[in-house]
């Protein structure tokens, strides 16, 4: 049923996301499905904001999250589910969204971030991807 089901991970809640990696590999197990695990390192919007870091400062965030994505899957993915690694760069639901599309992905897996008043049930870039995917979407609590 699920070809290719893209899986993103937040690296700074890395023990939160377990369930959700968890998650995906049972439904890859299940259906004999691709992995494609996914980490977005945001981008600071403005310019003027990007002018207050080091020169560089974007490239080695995206290679120690790629260093990172690698570990935590090293750790949680068995070595017979077919995986790879992506670290995306910008608006995470956007980043989300684009690569579900650029691998054909049948199904994405996320998790709900903790509830707060302004997202009470989940949070805003999985209510994004939720409201804006063109495929079928699991959120992980």
């Amino acid at each position: 049923m699920y070809k290719d089901i893209l899986v993103s991970i937040d690296l700074g809640h890395a023990e939160g996301e377990v369930r959700t990696l968890e998650t995906a590999v049972d439904y890859a197990r299940t259906f004999g499905s691709r992995l494609h695990v996914m980490t977005v390192v945001p981008d600071y919007g403005m310019s003027i904001v990007g002018g207050f870091f080091p020169k560089g400062h974007e490239h080695d965030a995206i290679q120690h999250a790629n260093e990172a994505l690698h570990e935590f899957t090293k750790k949680y993915v068995p070595d017979e589910i077919k995986h790879r690694h992506i670290v995306g760069h910008g608006s995470i639901y956007r980043e989300i969204l684009r690569y579900a599309d650029e691998v054909k992905a049948d199904l994405i897996v996320l998790s709900a971030s903790r509830p707060s008043p302004e997202d009470y049930l989940i949070g805003p870039n999985a209510a994004r991807v939720v409201r804006h995917a063109s495929i079928s979407v699991l959120v992980v609590r």
